[in-house]
């Protein structure tokens, strides 16, 4: 990292598609050369999508920018809900998933205090979902 303002012009990051049709945009760490020990990104998440079950090895903050959804830690028996104004931190290497609820995408803004995005993905349940 060098001592020099670094600007990073949304329009000219690029948008990868995911499974399901979520599209995530990184702005800060991977390929950005900004050095810095985050990742920060936007995900947009058409109606009816859901995250498989995943985790981190670091925390991952998410705020939510338009929208709404709702979000769980795997062997919680309650959701959180997910609106317009609400960040959610969720704890290093503990599974957990979001969905989409309603006719509207919801838009994320995340940070993950790590350079470089890292998933584990869960195996699915046998015989559940």
């Amino acid at each position: 990292m060098t001592d020099q303002l670094a600007l990073i012009r949304h329009a000219e990051r690029p948008a990868v598609t995911l499974a399901g049709g979520a599209t995530y945009q990184a702005i800060i760490g991977d390929d950005t050369g900004a050095v810095l020990p985050i990742r920060t990104g936007i995900q947009t998440s058409p109606p009816g999508y859901v995250t498989p079950l995943h985790s981190h090895p670091y925390t991952e903050i998410l705020t939510v920018l338009e929208g709404n959804g709702e979000a769980w830690l795997e062997g919680e028996e309650t959701a959180v809900l997910l609106t317009p104004g609400v960040t959610i931190t969720l704890p290093p290497n503990r599974p957990h998933s979001f969905r989409t609820l309603g006719d509207r995408p919801l838009v994320t803004y995340g940070i993950h205090t790590s350079g470089r995005r890292v998933v584990n993905y869960e195996p699915p349940v046998a015989g559940g979902g």
